[in-house]
């Protein structure tokens, strides 16, 4: 018994420059599995995932200032509310979103992250309920005024 080597399938794609008529971008569409066709309102994939991209990041940012209006609407009003969220400084946006992406991208980073707001949180309920309330608003406060 002989061993022969198996053939293997090569399928070439098509040339960047040539145009591919509607029957060889089908057939090669169905031994590849790709398509031709390019998703989103341009047609550039590298335009049409930027676009995504700022669309989500704004959605998100959306829905993060419209959850955090109203864990804060109920103590501070709709307008003081407002003027907490809008009015954080540039540095505690940047730490916060760099903590949320160090706990989001590893396990390690999440028991890190995660560990160190369970010890601020047993911290603050250490304290007097009154001097934990003061420190909170205060800052709060502050951020509203500027």
């Amino acid at each position: 018994m002989t061993l022969r080597p198996k053939k293997s399938k090569i399928t070439k794609k098509p040339e960047a420059s040539g145009k591919v008529s509607d029957n060889g971008a089908k057939a090669i569409s169905s031994v590849t599995g790709e398509s031709d066709t390019v998703i989103g309102p341009s047609t550039n994939p590298a335009t049409n995932l930027i676009i995504q991209d700022i669309a989500m990041r704004a959605g998100g940012r959306l829905m993060r200032h419209t959850f955090e209006k109203g864990l804060l609407r109920g103590r501070y009003g709709g307008s003081g509310a407002k003027a907490i969220v809008e009015n954080r400084s540039l540095a505690q946006t940047l730490v916060s979103g760099l903590l949320a992406r160090y706990a989001t991208r590893s396990l390690p980073g999440a028991v890190i992250i995660g560990g160190g707001l369970v010890v601020k949180t047993l911290y603050d309920r250490g304290r007097s309920k009154r001097d934990a309330k003061r420190s909170g608003d205060k800052s709060l406060k502050k951020m509203a005024e500027d």
